[in-house]
C-alpha cells in the first residue's frame, strides 16, 4: 500500500512506524503537519492509499479526513478523549492505560476504532517521556502495522465508538492547564513526584524554588530527611536535593519559567542558591557493579545528552573499570542510550563555540576508553534509542546488543556537524566504507533488526528495559566463561594493535576535530541556528530535507537507494 505518516514531528515514534511500515513491504511517505495546506498538498502529491498519524498535535482538516482513511494512533484506552491523554494517567494514577487506533471525523478522538492495546502501569509514577518512549511507542508501533493490515482487507469494518462496550473505559478529559500543574514544595513526596513526572520533558511542574518561578523535570525521590520545604538541602553530580512535607526529592533539571529559559542541570540553573550546599550521596547518574567475572558501568543521562562534565565523570569510571581484574566490561546506557554532546548546556554557556569544542574533547574521552580497552571484552548494552555520537560511542566494543524496537540515528549533518566519537574508525569497520558513507549522508533513521544486518549492532535482544538487561548480563557471564575467551581477547589485542600501526587513534581523533572546528567555529554548515533552533523548540518551516527527499523520491527503487534492499 501507500501510506502517507502525516505528524507533527519525525520523532522516535514515527521513525519506528516508519521503518516498521516499509518492513511490511509498505512504500511510506512521510510529511510534517505544519499548516492545512501542507496537509492537503501532501495527500495530493503522495496520492496515499491510507493516512495513519501516529503522532499528530493538530487536528486533520476536513477535506483530508473525508476523502482519505486517516487513522489516529491516540495515547489513551478506548473512549480516552483529549490532548493531555498521558498527563491525566500519570497524575491520576491509573492502573492500566493503553493506545487506540481511531478514524478521524468532525470530532476529536471519536471516531470508529481500528485496534487498541492496553498494558499495565507501573506503581511508581513514571516520566511521561518514559511511559511514551516505552509501553506507549510498542503499542503504537503495533497497531500502525495492524491498521495497514486492516486496511488492506475489504471486509474490515472499523467498531463505532460506544461507551457502553466494556472495553470502552476512557472518558474525554480536558486539556491540562497550568494551573493543573502547579505544586508546593510542602506537599508529600509521592505528589510532587507524580505532579512533576506528569509533565516530564514538557512543559514540567511548576513551582518556585529560592523564591523563583521555576519548571521542574528529571525528579527521583530522595531520603525521608526533615527541614523546611523548598529549601535546598545538598547537591550532586548537577542535581539537587530539596526538602518536601515529608522527606526530599532529587531535582536534576530546572528551567527559569520565563520566556527564551533553557533546561538545564538544577546547580547551574540556581547557581549560588546550590553552590553553598553540601555533597550529598544517594543519587548518581553513573554507577559500577560487579561480579567475579562482568563488571557494569551504568549511565542514565537525562534524554541521553552528555555535558562535558558528564562526559570526564564517565570516562573516570570507565578508566576505573578498565583497571579491574573482571573479564567483560559492560557499558550500559539508560532510558535513551545517548545522543552525544549536550546542546542545551552548550547553548546556554556564555561562548557556546568554545563549550561545544570542550564537550565533544569530553566525549571523545570517553570512546576512547571503550576502543582502548584489550585487558577485558566490551560488551555495550543499547537499551533505549541513539543518535549520533551516542550511536558511535557504542560501536567500539566487541559485541553491541540492541533491545528490539530501539531506533538508532547514526548520524550528524541535520545537525550541521562532520561528527567526531573516533567515528571514522568505528563505523566503517563495523559495516564498510560504502554504509558508513550512505548512513551518515542520507541521515535516515535505522531500527534494531536492521542495525543488526548492517553491522551496527551484533545481536537484538527482545523485552522490557529490565528483560533487555538482565539478558545483557546473561550473555555477559556467557562469554566470560566461554572456552574461546582467551582467543577473543588475545584476538582484540591483536587487531587493536595492528590497527594502531596502520593509522593511530590520535590521527582519527585530529582529523575528525580539524572538520568540526570548522563547524563549531566558523559555522559552515549552519550548526549555530540548528542547535538554537533544536533548543528553543522552534517548529520547523518545512519538511526536514532528509526525509523530504525521500518522499520524492519514494517507490521501490528510491527505498532500495535510501536504504540497503537487506534492512
Amino acid at each position: 500500500m501507500r501510506i502517507l505518516l502525516l505528524c507533527s514531528s519525525f520523532n522516535g515514534l514515527t521513525q519506528r512506524a516508519w521503518l516498521e511500515l516499509r518492513r511490511a513491504g509498505h512504500d511510506v511517505t512521510v510529511e510534517l503537519a505544519l499548516s492545512e495546506r501542507v496537509m492537503l498538498e501532501a495527500v495530493q502529491l503522495a496520492k496515499p492509499d491510507l493516512v495513519i498519524c501516529p503522532f499528530l498535535k493538530e487536528k486533520v482538516p476536513s477535506p483530508l479526513w473525508r476523502t482519505q482513511r486517516t487513522i489516529i494512533i491516540h495515547p489513551g484506552p478506548p473512549g480516552d478523549r483529549g490532548p493531555s491523554s498521558l498527563d491525566w494517567a500519570i497524575l491520576d494514577g491509573e492502573p492500566r492505560w493503553g493506545v487506540t487506533a481511531l478514524q478521524a471525523v468532525e470530532e476529536m478522538d471519536a471516531g470508529p476504532i481500528w485496534g487498541y492495546r492496553m498494558f499495565p502501569m507501573p506503581a511508581e509514577p513514571p516520566r511521561k517521556s518514559a511511559l511514551y518512549n516505552g509501553p506507549v511507542a510498542d503499542a503504537a508501533v503495533e497497531l500502525v502495522v495492524e491498521v495497514a493490515a486492516k486496511a488492506a482487507d475489504p471486509s474490515f469494518t472499523p467498531a463505532p465508538l460506544d461507551y457502553r462496550r466494556p472495553e470502552v473505559v476512557g472518558r474525554l478529559r480536558p486539556s491540562m492547564r497550568h494551573a493543573d500543574r502547579e505544586f508546593s514544595w510542602e506537599e508529600p513526596t509521592d505528589a510532587v513526584l507524580r505532579r512533576v513526572r506528569a509533565a516530564d520533558g514538557a512543559p514540567g511542574g511548576r513551582t518556585v524554588l529560592g523564591e523563583t518561578p521555576m519548571r521542574v523535570f528529571d525528579v527521583y525521590r530522595g531520603p525521608a530527611i526533615s527541614g523546611r520545604p523548598g529549601t535546598v538541602a545538598g547537591r550532586r553530580e548537577g542535581a539537587v536535593l530539596v526538602h518536601t512535607g515529608d522527606g526530599s526529592v532529587w531535582v536534576g533539571h530546572l528551567r527559569r519559567d520565563e520566556p527564551g529559559a533553557v533546561k538545564l542541570p538544577a546547580v547551574t540553573v540556581l547557581g549560588e542558591l546550590a553552590a553553598g550546599a553540601e555533597e550529598r550521596a544517594g543519587y548518581s547518574e553513573i554507577t559500577y557493579d560487579r561480579s567475579d567475572s562482568v563488571g557494569v558501568v551504568s549511565f542514565d543521562f537525562y534524554n541521553g545528552a552528555m555535558s562535558s562534565e558528564q562526559c570526564h565523570r564517565l570516562a573516570s569510571a570507565l578508566r576505573y573499570a578498565v583497571a579491574q581484574d573482571t573479564r567483560v566490561l559492560v557499558v550500559r546506557g539508560g532510558e535513551v542510550f545517548s545522543n552525544g554532546i549536550h546542546l542545551n548546556v552548550i547553548e546556554a554557556s556564555r561562548h557556546p563555540e568554545m563549550e561545544a569544542w570542550r564537550n565533544i574533547n569530553a566525549i571523545n574521552q570517553v570512546c576512547r576508553e571503550i576502543v582502548a580497552c584489550t585487558g577485558q571484552l566490551v560488551v555495550t548494552s543499547v537499551g533505549g534509542n541513539a543518535g549520533a555520537g551516542g550511536v558511535m560511542m557504542g560501536l567500539g566494543a566487541d559485541r553491541v546488543l540492541v533491545r528490539a524496537g530501539v531506533v538508532l540515528n547514526p548520524h550528524y549533518r541535520t545537525m550541521g556537524l562532520f561528527g567526531s566519537e573516533y567515528w571514522t574508525y568505528t563505523l566503517p569497520r563495523r559495516v564498510g566504507a560504502a554504509a558508513a558513507r550512505r548512513l551518515t549522508q542520507d541521515a535516515l533513521p535505522v531500527g534494531a533488526v536492521d542495525a543488526a544486518g548492517l553491522g551496527l549492532a551484533d545481536e537484538v535482544l527482545p523485552g522490557s528495559r529490565l528483560e533487555f538487561e538482565r539478558a545483557v548480563l546473561d550473555y555477559a557471564e556467557r562469554l566470560a566463561h566461554d572456552p574461546s575467551y582467551g582467543r577473543l581477547l588475545a584476538a582484540r589485542r591483536a587487531q587493536r594493535e595492528e590497527d594502531e600501526r596502520r593509522k593511530p587513534l590520535d590521527a582519527y581523533r585530529v582529523e575528525e576535530l580539524a572538520e568540526m572546528s570548522r563547524d563549531m567555529f566558523d559555522d559552515r554548515h549552519g550548526f549555530a541556528e540548528a542547535r538554537r533552533a533544536f533548543v528553543g523548540k522552534r517548529k520547523p518551516e518545512a519538511t526536514p530535507d532528509n526525509v523530504a527527499a525521500h518522499r520524492e523520491l519514494s517507490g521501490a527503487s528510491a527505498g532500495a537507494e535510501a536504504i540497503p534492499s537487506h534492512m
